[in-house]
């Protein structure tokens, strides 16, 4: 017989029973005493399923599988504008927009990428011929995406550290953009390793996190959950490895804390690497030895994925570090969800020049292809047309 504490205070929760129906109702456990046997009653362990469960594990599945990542380009206006006006291009919605269909109409991405992460200004925008980008999305197999924290801000009494914001009235824009067609959605929060990190600043982006994940689940979309260790700084690949450990081990308990669904939500961390200042580089292979060892103590295999940022590495050390990564065995599908690491050739290539589009679109789908072998394990460096200069921006701002 097994013995079981009753607690009519604290029903439990049991998910893996909800496969079969929506509603499961405990029943009356026996407890074994020492002198006499007893009969606790027990209150009604009541768990309904989600309005949105089926689909939301459908779409973490479709976009979990063997070859696929994410497209993020869910740069800020502000950023983008940056980019754009790095290669001669004026900043207007425009020319945004333009760009951005450039990236979503590429043929044959969906063979590569499960779905691309949108800015609330993109996820609105239509192709020159009038078709939302939200179907052209989907007219390539992709899913659209959208990013719903609101910008990172100073944290007050901190040593320049700061907290995400967007919680206010993320519900409602939840359940708004699930009606535009997004079925997925991300929030990015950082911690600084040379400004800390201290522990309300730890506390704080693990919490915000875990909350903005519960909503969004309720909404419809599934979670890319995003704790940034960012690059800037000295340190070495231990200090990191200590950080990330620390971030890691505070999300999954808030993440625990606010019930949210590991297998409906993607987890989107940053390697574990030394800081871009560090005088002692590492290589492929210590980076995915010490990036394994992290998930495999911090994140519970039933996550439905482990989609990478490629947080100003080089397009090529992004590629090497995840395909040595998926050569060795792992229980998650360690995949990509790159920015720069994925289009920083491509806005170069088009310039704003739609004659080149034809050619930008070749790169993006190239670069598209050689991440998918990577998540599969058999990138060949050597057959690669890829640079490999770094892109990494002190105090980069997305």
């Amino acid at each position: 017989p097994v013995n079981v504490e009753a607690d009519s205070s604290h029903p439990t929760t049991i998910d893996t029973m909800l496969a079969s129906a929506s509603t499961f109702t405990g029943v009356k456990v026996v407890a074994k005493a020492t002198a006499k046997t007893t009969v606790a009653k027990r209150a009604a362990c009541v768990t309904r399923a989600g309005q949105y469960d089926d689909e939301l594990l459908e779409t973490a599945t479709n976009m979990t599988k063997p070859g696929k990542g994410i497209l993020a380009m869910d740069e800020s206006n502000a950023t983008c504008g940056t980019r754009l006006e790095g290669v001669g291009v004026e900043n207007t919605e425009e020319n945004r927009r333009r760009y951005r269909e450039l990236l979503i109409t590429t043929k044959g991405m969906g063979e590569y990428v499960g779905g691309a992460i949108l800015f609330e200004e993109t996820l609105y925008q239509s192709c020159k011929d009038g078709t939302s980008f939200v179907d052209a999305l989907r007219k390539e197999g992709m899913y659209p995406g959208i990013k719903v924290d609101k910008g990172l801000r100073p944290l007050a009494n901190s040593n320049g550290e700061s907290w995400c914001q967007g919680l206010d009235g993320l519900a409602e824009r939840a359940a708004e953009y699930y009606k535009q067609g997004a079925r997925f959605c991300k929030w990015r929060s950082v911690v600084s390793i040379p400004a800390g990190p201290s522990k309300i600043a730890v506390t704080d982006c693990a919490y915000g996190l875990a909350r903005y994940a519960a909503i969004c689940q309720n909404a419809g979309l599934v979670p890319i959950v995003e704790p940034e260790i960012l690059l800037d700084g000295d340190h070495d690949i231990d200090r990191n490895f200590e950080v990330a450990s620390m971030v890691w081990a505070e999300t999954f308990k808030y993440l625990a804390d606010n019930n949210v669904k590991f297998d409906r939500m993607l987890l989107k961390p940053s390697m574990v690497a030394p800081g871009a200042d560090c005088t002692k580089k590492s290589n492929a292979k210590e980076v995915a030895a010490y990036t394994l060892k992290m998930l495999n103590s911090r994140v519970p295999p039933e996550t439905a994925g482990i989609m990478f940022l490629s947080g100003g590495l080089s397009e090529l050390d992004s590629t090497m570090y995840l395909n040595a990564m998926n050569q060795q065995p792992n229980p998650w599908h360690v995949s990509f969800s790159y920015a720069r690491a994925l289009q920083n050739s491509v806005i170069k290539t088009w310039a704003g020049d739609d004659s080149r589009a034809a050619e930008a679109q070749e790169i993006l789908l190239r670069r598209a292809r050689e991440n998918s072998e990577a998540q599969r394990g058999v990138f060949d460096v050597t057959k690669s047309q890829t640079e490999g200069s770094s892109m990494y921006e002190k105090g980069y701002v997305y």
